[in-house]
């Protein structure tokens, strides 16, 4: 029986898509929900499972293909015949191993057609794992590693060998990022205004309950859920920085949905935290590792990135001390958040080494005025300094 493969209905912002990865090819045994391709859209990455187990056949769309929804893009001949059996063996004898999980469809791809024990490959990539290099030495030598060979004098390069270059199209999503960026450039009035925080309350906070909270609630105590808190709080003091332009009206929102930026393989991009006002700090913490990793694992949802009234960016993990971030239209603002640096700071008239961190408050001037940029970021500072105020709600 012969499955015809198809482009998954797109969201409905969403025209067409990208083919990004294969991660199979004609002739290669697939099992039933195993990922058969990646595709690409300006918002989010679809993966394409198997309906059935058996082989797959002609792909008709090859990658960067630009597809529509429920297009054909390949063919897949269920319930492989007796005859073919024996080429699955193999790929169970690899998964037995306990480290077929850990290869790439490359790696995957030669350990099956060669019928090779994973056991005895010895890996010399990242973490041990076991490269497509790793796999040709051993089919070459036997059993022998790859790293010997790592070890031998390499021979003299010209000057100028190096000089080489590598030009890759665009993905969807980052050109998406792009033309968001140019957006808010070009359709906004936009202005940063910055003040900086003595974090010291807060780290000790987390050094004197960050045990005990883990244990309790199973995930740690970091910084994001303080900056959330107080980015809510500070909203609902300041409710022009939660609205938004919509054409000659000022919309205000009496939700919080906060935007979380997140560095993916893929590029930024920023799920939202739903009524964060309801939320504790560690809902908030267990909700911003969730979706970072869904993230990092392409596999948010379009309704995760959609909304959000206000974005906060934390380039401090990086090591930036110090930036003005571009506003996520149709948003009025964005908060950057920063290394945490120790610095000498005067105390009531004396010098003292204090951890302390730079905030940078980037909003549209058309509808913010200094005044409530200013005091918004008074607002975030005093309850970070302060933590038993964001408790007590003073």
């Amino acid at each position: 029986m012969t499955i015809e493969i198809k482009v998954p209905d797109l969201p409905e912002s969403v025209a067409d898509a990208t083919i990004a990865t294969w991660h199979k090819q004609p002739g290669d045994l697939v099992a039933r929900d195993e990922v058969l391709v990646d595709i690409e859209t300006d918002k989010v990455v679809l993966e394409v499972p198997a309906p059935e187990a058996g082989i797959l056949g002609d792909i008709l769309q090859a990658e960067g293909a630009t597809v529509l929804s429920r297009q054909l893009i390949a063919m897949l001949k269920a319930a492989p015949v007796a005859g073919e059996e024996t080429k699955e063996k193999p790929v169970e004898a690899a998964a037995e191993s306990g480290a077929a999980d850990d290869l790439s469809p490359s790696v995957r791809r030669l350990v099956a057609e060669h019928a090779i024990d994973v056991a005895k490959l010895t890996g010399t990539g990242k973490g041990g794992r076991v490269t497509k290099e790793d796999v040709e030495a051993f089919l070459k030598g036997g059993s022998k590693p790859a790293a010997p060979v790592a070890a031998a004098p390499a021979a003299p390069i010209a000057p100028l060998a190096g000089r080489t270059e590598k030009r890759v199209p665009m993905t969807r999503l980052r050109k998406r990022i792009a033309e968001r960026l140019l957006e808010a450039k070009n359709t906004t009035a936009m202005l940063t205004t910055f003040n900086e925080i003595n974090m010291a309350p807060i780290m000790k906070l987390r050094k004197q309950y960050g045990e005990i909270f883990e244990k309790k609630h199973g995930i740690k105590l970091g910084f994001m859920s303080f900056y959330v808190k107080a980015v809510v709080e500070s909203l609902k003091r300041y409710p022009e920085v939660n609205a938004a332009l919509d054409g000659d009206d000022i919309v205000y929102h009496n939700y919080f949905d906060v935007s979380i930026a997140v560095s993916t393989p893929r590029g930024l991009v920023t799920p939202v935290l739903r009524d964060c006002d309801s939320m504790s700090l560690a809902d908030i913490e267990k909700a911003i590792k969730e979706l970072a990793g869904k993230g990092r694992d392409g596999k948010l949802t379009v309704d995760e990135l959609t909304g959000g009234n206000f974005t906060i960016t934390n380039g401090g993990v990086f090591g930036s001390l110090m930036s003005t971030p571009i506003i996520n239209p149709p948003q009025s603002a964005i908060l950057g958040m920063h290394k945490i640096q120790d610095r000498p700071m005067a105390v009531d008239g004396k010098v003292e080494i204090l951890p302390m961190m730079y905030l940078a408050l980037s909003y549209d001037h058309r509808i913010i005025d200094g005044r409530e940029s200013v005091g918004f970021l008074v607002s975030i500072k005093e309850l970070l300094e302060d933590p038993t105020r964001l408790l007590l709600d003073v």
